[in-house]
């Protein structure tokens, strides 16, 4: 049976390599009406992908927060299709010119972005992702080979065999989308060590599947984000601002990796904001019938206000659900050293009025995303203005931050001469 996977593995990745040769050589116009067919054929196939997804969900032992990203809705359906629409309207990102020259020896030297190829992308489940990668690796001219979680099998296979049938039908090769049917542990460590067939490989999910990914890859791959977001309140800080930002950060959708799951604040503010913090996110939560933040409070926390103790691994925990990890710092110094060891490189944001605080905090905090005055909860494509995004890279070289078409890109130089010899 392993032997069988393996080879339906190496098949899809031959299928793949031999069709990114074809999406790098698409023009604009094909690829718009390709994108254009695949967001209609998620529409017409609504109600068998929500069939599938009520499998998956039926089947499902995860928690909550998990369940909400797993599941499928007629309308969730209609915003991935949109999500595709939006791809489509995005300029191309390939051909570009990025840099040019003219050598004193006559040599003409343009540097253009380029297709990566094939890109593997293994994520956890949530189904939308499907539709996401596979709009953005066809825009950018690159084929994918997805492989998403198990729980949500069913649900992704619906949404790739619809995206497959809009490539048919638009007279492209089938294998420009590709998925693994194998959705074991050894599957997703084939894709890690496809050399020759994976160009880039992309991570989106937990802690666990992206360490594996770095540690056991042997194609380039791209660290996403596990996302273990701070938010610090100022002294100068707007009190109303900073509950309204946190609360957004928290509980608007605890299971997302740019939710706050950290918040620190100035002792000088502490004994007057913590009540009202505890206040905004518990008591009234809890009285409108909704589910309470719990609060997990450092000693310095816990001298104001009531919760749980906070435990030696509570700081450095990406809860997705209704926690909240609070700490009392002395200044914006202490707080972004607090945040360089504690965080995870995602997103972090200062609440203050104080120029000097703010400049402090932007210099200081070495995260993809860094915000003032505004919630975490805007790390993300759509909100950057990118369409639909592949994941938000947390490393340095190549992407950081959410990454749209570009950087499903790479480059090459293309030099023109007339008979120069060295």
């Amino acid at each position: 049976e392993a032997e069988r996977d393996m080879k339906t593995m190496e098949e899809t990745l031959r299928e793949a390599k031999s069709a990114k040769t074809v999406a790098a050589t698409l023009s604009s116009e094909r690829k718009n009406q390709a994108l254009s067919a695949m967001a209609d054929a998620l529409i017409s196939d609504t109600p068998r992908i929500l069939a599938a997804n009520q499998a998956d969900v039926s089947a499902s032992r995860l928690s909550p927060s998990m369940t909400d990203r797993l599941t499928l809705t007629e309308k969730r359906i209609a915003e991935m299709s949109e999500g595709i629409r939006a791809v489509a309207k995005l300029p191309d990102p390939v051909g570009r010119v990025l840099e040019k020259s003219l050598r004193p020896n006559g040599l003409k030297i343009e540097k253009v972005s380029v297709p990566m190829g094939v890109v593997a992308v293994i994520y956890e489940s949530r189904p939308n992702v499907t539709s996401d990668a596979a709009a953005l690796c066809l825009k950018s001219g690159n084929a994918c080979v997805l492989r998403g979680g198990k729980e949500a099998f069913s649900t992704s296979f619906e949404i790739v065999k619809s995206l497959r049938r809009a490539l048919s039908s638009a007279g492209l090769p089938e294998a420009l989308v590709s998925m693994s049917e194998d959705t074991s542990r050894e599957g997703a460590g084939a894709l890690m060590r496809a050399r020759g067939f994976v160009d880039l490989l992309i991570p989106r999910g937990g802690a666990g599947l992206i360490r594996s990914c770095v540690e056991n890859a042997t194609v380039p791959c791209i660290q996403t984000g596990t996302g273990i977001c701070h938010i610090y309140v100022d002294k100068s800080a707007d009190f109303q601002m900073a509950l309204d930002i946190i609360d957004n950060a928290k509980t608007s959708r605890p299971s997302v990796c740019n939710a706050a799951e950290v918040c620190l604040v100035h002792k000088n503010i502490a004994p007057t904001f913590l009540p009202l913090l505890k206040e905004r996110l518990t008591d009234e939560r809890r009285k409108r019938g909704q589910t309470p933040v719990e609060l997990r409070l450092d000693e310095r926390a816990a001298k104001y206000i009531s919760g749980t103790r906070a435990g030696t691994e509570d700081f450095d925990t990406e809860f997705l659900d209704y926690i909240l990890a609070v700490g009392v710092t002395d200044d914006v110094y202490s707080a972004a050293e607090h945040i360089s060891a504690h965080s995870t490189g995602h997103s972090e944001a200062i609440v203050a009025f104080d120029e000097e605080a703010q400049s402090a905090f932007l210099s200081l905090v070495d995260s993809a995303a860094v915000y003032v005055n505004a919630s975490t909860r805007f790390t993300d494509g759509g909100e950057f203005g990118l369409g639909c995004e592949m994941g938000i890279s947390t490393q340095k070289l190549h992407a950081r931050g959410p990454m749209g078409l570009k950087e499903l890109t790479s480059w090459k130089y293309e030099i023109r001469g007339n008979g120069q010899i060295r």
